[in-house]
């Protein structure tokens, strides 16, 4: 996973160079610190996918080229089948499915999120824009600042994912999500 986030961070840094755009500039687009922009770069931290949906509009690419390295090229529309869709690694205590790698110039980042049932407390992240969830299977409880919120199949929320959050799986089974970054 660690190898997977330096490529990232190098494709990152590659753009912002042929671009001719500044690290305090990228990092204040972005509002976080020029530290934590270094830190995405160089591969230290995870990039969350609303960031890096913004460093896809930056650039003008699609935040799948910035994943994968390979540039989509569906403009008319793109099927995946069930359980076809790309896995991507972005964060442990979660599992992502894309399920629209394939399309070009998305307004939004659509995912299948698997949370396996842990008995440790999940972490708590944020990143700019907002997010959709509509869960599919199981139940979990979903932290939001002081908020703690149970969802169960079919339930759905919507947020301001700048906030702290995090997911955790309810009874001892898995849950899964359809998620919406915007």
């Amino acid at each position: 996973m660690k190898e997977k986030i330096e490529e990232i961070g190098s494709r990152v840094r590659e753009f912002r160079e042929l671009s001719k755009v500044s690290v305090e500039e990228m990092a204040e687009y972005l509002n976080v610190s020029a530290n934590t922009y270094c830190g995405y770069e160089r591969g230290e931290f995870d990039i969350p996918a609303s960031i890096l949906f913004k460093i896809g509009q930056k650039f003008d690419v699609d935040m799948g080229l910035l994943l994968t390295g390979e540039e989509p090229r569906m403009r008319i529309f793109t099927v995946t089948r069930k359980g076809e869709g790309d896995e991507v690694e972005r964060r442990r205590q979660y599992k992502y499915q894309n399920l629209a790698g394939k399309f070009i110039h998305k307004k939004a980042e659509p995912f299948i999120v698997t949370i396996e049932p842990r008995k440790e407390k999940p972490s708590v992240y944020s990143h700019p824009g907002q997010e959709f969830d509509y869960l599919l299977e199981g139940s979990i409880k979903l932290y939001i600042l002081d908020h703690e919120i149970v969802l169960n199949e079919g339930d759905s929320i919507f947020f301001d994912s700048s906030y702290g959050h995090a997911m955790e799986a309810q009874n001892d089974r898995p849950a899964k999500m359809l998620v919406m970054v915007m």
